[in-house]
């Protein structure tokens, strides 16, 4: 911990600078606490508007493109260039192959519905990633290192969900872990956030490894030290420094934290929420099953997260920390025969099944949706450093539970799976598929700042695997 030494510096209100720095935990200026404190509706509501069964859904991103041929692809009678090293293997779906590094997942293809034929024709990181994150296209597309804002302001899934189920319980509607996604050198995608309907709809960030030994919650983990007194003082100090922020810069947030700062604070005097945190809770042999890495961890903690009522969890995977800044995660530009079968593969093999086979032991898989998916997918043809680069013509994303047809395939790609065959299907579809699992239909309409009426996807259910 770091300690200020020095004479106390009053600002205008009396404040000093050390009070400002001892708002510590619960997040200065964002205020990390009480937006943990967002909830949904009753599901039941939910499923009312537009007639979905799901619950919750929870997204696992994929964070660089996994590779169609290695996955839920695979071209075995292709040339050995585009085919690679791996070869395909049964699943208990009649006649649907998958990639031999998934062997746990092929046992639960009953469960799932396979789009082969998803395209946005866009090979740039992030603004692909921004289409498959809202449901629209970037502008313009194949744009790297893009960056938030006009007009490029469409708001997340998560951001939707929250909007429209509101929060009104000790957990917020949607969150994001165990980090946001990012290029290399840090540099953040767009569609991440509330956009257009500004930061109080963020789908809460929590950045955390759940496999550490000594993991708590950030902006939770100084409530043991925090008696009802220094409480007291804290919801006071808090007063006054709301009062120092501009409410028009903050994009109108603070109008909305009387309420929410409450119910942050009666959460420091309460362990309801902080359990859903608690992954000692778990037996260790169901720690182990998902992996005991920060991925496998936060796949259970999301788990844990929607048995305790959030609506939409996601789940980035990571870089691990022996990535390198040009071949880090799914982004195989080389060597992605040993990266998918040492680094890539088999942790998400492991976590994936797990997190099905949970579902389906507890009963939720049924009003759980699980979607898998990344940015786009990788080239046909291996190049000379023995990788695939990027490829957003065709890939694949899967679902499962929540109102999915499960043992399903939709679409097909070429020969080389590089571009589609049949049954091609954009990003909106697939969120208006998942806002419509959700209870939404997809032409509900959400208001902006200004007041300006907008669905929420502008795509076709992709009925064929409900």
């Amino acid at each position: 911990m770091i300690t200020l030494e020095e004479k106390p510096v009053r600002l205008c209100d009396g404040i000093t600078r050390r009070d400002w720095l001892r708002v510590g935990g619960l997040g200065l200026f964002g205020l990390s606490l009480p937006e943990l404190l967002r909830s949904r509706q009753v599901a039941a509501a939910a499923a009312a508007a537009g007639g979905g069964k799901a619950k919750s859904c929870i997204v696992v991103f994929l964070l660089g493109g996994p590779p169609q041929h290695e996955t839920w692809d695979p071209k075995p009678d292709a040339p050995a260039e585009v085919r690679g090293e791996f070869k395909p293997i049964a699943s208990a779906t009649p006649g649907l192959l998958v990639g031999e590094l998934m062997p746990l997942t092929a046992k639960l293809t009953n469960h799932i519905a396979v789009l082969r034929a998803m395209s946005t024709n866009d090979n740039a990181h992030s603004s692909s990633g921004y289409w498959m994150l809202t449901g629209y296209p970037h502008t313009p597309t194949n744009t790297e290192n893009a960056r938030s804002g006009f007009p490029n302001d469409h708001p997340c899934l998560g951001a939707v969900v929250r909007q429209l189920r509101r929060d009104t319980g000790a957990l917020p509607a949607a969150v994001r872990l165990p980090e946001e996604i990012w290029n290399t050198g840090h540099i953040v995608w767009p569609g991440q956030d509330g956009g257009f309907l500004g930061r109080k709809a963020d789908p809460w960030l929590l950045t955390c490894d759940p496999n550490k030994a000594d993991f708590e919650v950030p902006g939770l983990e100084t409530t043991a030290e925090l008696p009802p007194l220094r409480v007291d003082r804290r919801r006071s100090l808090l007063a006054s420094i709301n009062r120092h922020l501009d409410t028009a810069d903050r994009g109108g947030v603070p109008k909305s934290w009387d309420s929410i700062s409450q119910q942050a604070f009666d959460l420091l005097r309460s362990s309801k929420g902080r359990q859903a945190f608690d992954l000692d809770a778990e037996p260790p042999t169901v720690r182990d099953r998902y992996g005991r890495n920060r991925f496998g961890q936060s796949m259970l903690l999301a788990r844990r997260l929607v048995e305790a009522g959030v609506s939409l969890v996601q789940v980035n995977w990571q870089r691990w920390e022996h990535d390198t800044s040009d071949n880090p995660a799914w982004d195989t530009h080389s060597k992605n025969a040993e990266r998918c079968k040492k680094d890539l593969m088999p942790p998400m093999d492991l976590a994936y099944s797990a997190l099905l086979e949970d579902l389906l032991a507890r009963g939720m898989l049924d009003d759980t949706l699980v979607v898998w998916m990344g940015e786009f997918g990788r080239t046909p043809k291996i190049n000379a450093r023995g990788g695939r680069d990027h490829w957003g013509h065709v890939y694949s994303v899967a679902l499962s539970g929540g109102g999915i047809r499960g043992g399903t395939v939709h679409g097909a790609s070429d020969a080389i799976a590089g571009h589609p065959k049949e049954g091609r299907v954009e990003p909106q579809d697939m969120t208006a598929t998942i806002f419509h699992c959700l209870g939404h239909a997809p032409h509900t309409e959400i208001r902006d700042q200004l007041g300006r009426p907008l669905v929420i996807s502008k795509g076709e259910l992709i009925r064929q695997i409900l």
